[in-house]
């Protein structure tokens, strides 16, 4: 089992189910986790969703049980947008893409054990459940010295006052 003392190995590009960079996707790991979903139609399932907003990325883990009602195929996947192949149809109403899904389990809402894992977003779940917190005291104060000069009009560099994302994603582009 994972917890915050032993978070999960960090995720590569070849078992990332969702990872769709130079290679096929999705990945033969999403086709097992498919699978599995389908086996488990009618039981008992707890989400983890990815909450995103024009602003902000984040998960949501409400520990509320939804009955897996089925999995069907999404007619219109999109590995750029996040759109996986196919959504899970709950018993709440909602169809949910699960590409929007971070981990699906059995049993656990919180802390599953291995055997309980449905589906996993391993790249969603690294960098959303497991990621080191950076809002500090002194990240606090940098930010706050960086907004009050931008209000006096004395300029900051902007990647002192930054939070760093996942590894790779700081460095500059290539592309840009």
């Amino acid at each position: 089992m994972n917890d915050s003392a032993n978070p999960p190995p960090p995720v590569t590009r070849d078992d990332d189910p969702m990872a769709s960079v130079g290679r096929l996707w999705p990945s033969p790991e999403y086709t097992r986790q498919v699978e599995r979903l389908r086996a488990a139609v009618g039981e008992t399932i707890y989400l983890v969703e990815i909450a995103d907003t024009e602003v902000q990325l984040g998960i949501r883990i409400t520990g509320k049980p939804y009955v897996l009602l089925g999995l069907v195929d999404f007619p219109r996947p999109d590995p750029l947008k996040g759109l996986a192949p196919h959504l899970i149809l709950l018993d709440d109403g909602r169809g949910v893409n699960l590409g929007r899904i971070a981990r699906i389990t059995r049993e656990h809402p919180f802390d599953p054990a291995p055997a309980d894992l449905l589906f996993q977003d391993r790249e969603a779940s690294q960098a959303l459940l497991w990621r080191d917190r950076q809002l500090s005291d002194a990240f606090i104060a940098q930010r706050a010295k960086a907004l009050l000069g931008e209000v006096l009009g004395v300029p900051t560099a902007p990647q002192e006052a930054r939070l760093s994302g996942p590894p790779g994603l700081d460095a500059p582009s290539d592309d840009a």
